[in-house]
Parts: C-alpha cells; sequence; structure tokens
C-alpha cells in the first residue's frame, strides 16, 4: 500500500463510518485502502481520548492560570530589579 498522511478530521470520518456500521469494515477499509489494522488503530484512539472533547472548560481555565502565572512572574521580576536598585542606592548614600 502507498503510504500516505491522513489529516485528523479524515481519520474522524473514516472511523465514525466504521462506528456506524452502514459499511463493513472490509468495504470501508477497501474503499480508503487502509488497512484494517489501521482502521481499528484510528478507532481505539478516538475512543481512548474521545473523552477529552468535554473536558474544555477545564483546558480554559488551566490557560487562565498559567497566563496568571507568567504575569505574576514578571511583576516579581520587576520588583526584585527595583529592590536591587534601592539597596545599591541606599549602600551608596550610607557610604
Amino acid at each position: 500500500m502507498k503510504k500516505r498522511r491522513w489529516n485528523s478530521q479524515k481519520k474522524l470520518e473514516i472511523v465514525m463510518v466504521g462506528l456506524s456500521k452502514t459499511l463493513s469494515i472490509s468495504d470501508l477499509c477497501a474503499h480508503y485502502a487502509i488497512s484494517q489494522s489501521q482502521y481499528y488503530k484510528w478507532r481505539e484512539q478516538l475512543l481512548s481520548r474521545g473523552n477529552r472533547v468535554f473536558d474544555a472548560e477545564p483546558d480554559k481555565r488551566t490557560q487562565q492560570l498559567e497566563n496568571k502565572v507568567k504575569e505574576l512572574t514578571g511583576l516579581v521580576g520587576q520588583l526584585t530589579v527595583e529592590l536591587k536598585k534601592t539597596e545599591d542606592e541606599l549602600a551608596w548614600l550610607e557610604s
């Protein structure tokens, strides 16, 4: 078989046709020129990772928290620089 790259949308489409049972798996694989083992691999990937579709909100919250961490890390850096300058100025005044 000629090696091809399938995009995720096409893989999903092929697996969904297989799951709908409108075609036998052998006919489906022949139509798309893929091996049955490839179909079953894609199906297993979909079934094992499909629950992530419903985890959209935690991902959004995670992104918000990561952005806040970046913001606060930048602020800590700025304050550290200002503190160092202030300490240097005080040391210069005391000498």
